[in-house]
């Protein structure tokens, strides 16, 4: 199954495509990852754009089975709150339109999943990704990295509805 994982933002939206052989195994792959970059000078509604089309163009190349969101957290700043609610829903039209399922997750649950603690610090969440991944390095862009954490939450929230099931 591949998984997309998307941290989402108008400025930077971090993405990354994890491979997971089966609904029980725990190998994980990244496949892919990087950014989707808009300029703060461009409108939103020009900035919403680049994202939709780019994550068009990353689910048309990498064709994952199912996409993984971050949920908007409380923000201090109520514009930057919208906007990023605003990207949050031009993400999800993506997937819908190409009729991918979409999962939300908090980032309580992010670091819960990866970590085993909700509360863990970005360098506990990329230090746990670098032992789950089996990698020397984790991108070092933090929303790179912050999709990859995504795109696992799912992995093992998946892994562990696939084993209650069974039992």
């Amino acid at each position: 199954m591949k998984i997309l994982g998307i941290d989402p933002g108008t400025a930077t939206t971090g993405w990354a495509i994890i491979d997971k052989p089966s609904a029980i195994s725990d190998k994980l792959e990244v496949i892919a990852c990087d950014c989707i970059l808009t300029e703060a000078k461009k409108s939103l509604d020009i900035r919403l754009e680049e994202i939709f089309d780019g994550l068009q163009y990353i689910i048309k190349k990498y064709k994952p089975d199912e996409v993984a969101i971050e949920e908007l957290f409380f923000a201090k700043n109520a514009k930057t709150a919208i906007a990023v609610g605003h990207a949050r829903g031009v993400m999800m039209l993506a997937a819908a339109k190409l009729k991918i399922p979409v999962f939300e997750y908090t980032p309580l649950q992010v670091k819960q999943a990866v970590v085993g603690y909700g509360r863990a610090q970005k360098c506990q969440v990329q230090a746990m990704l670098k032992c789950i991944l089996k990698t020397k390095d984790i991108p070092k862009q933090d929303d790179t990295a912050d999709a990859i954490a995504i795109a696992v939450c799912h992995a093992n929230t998946k892994k562990f509805e696939a084993r209650n099931t069974k039992s």
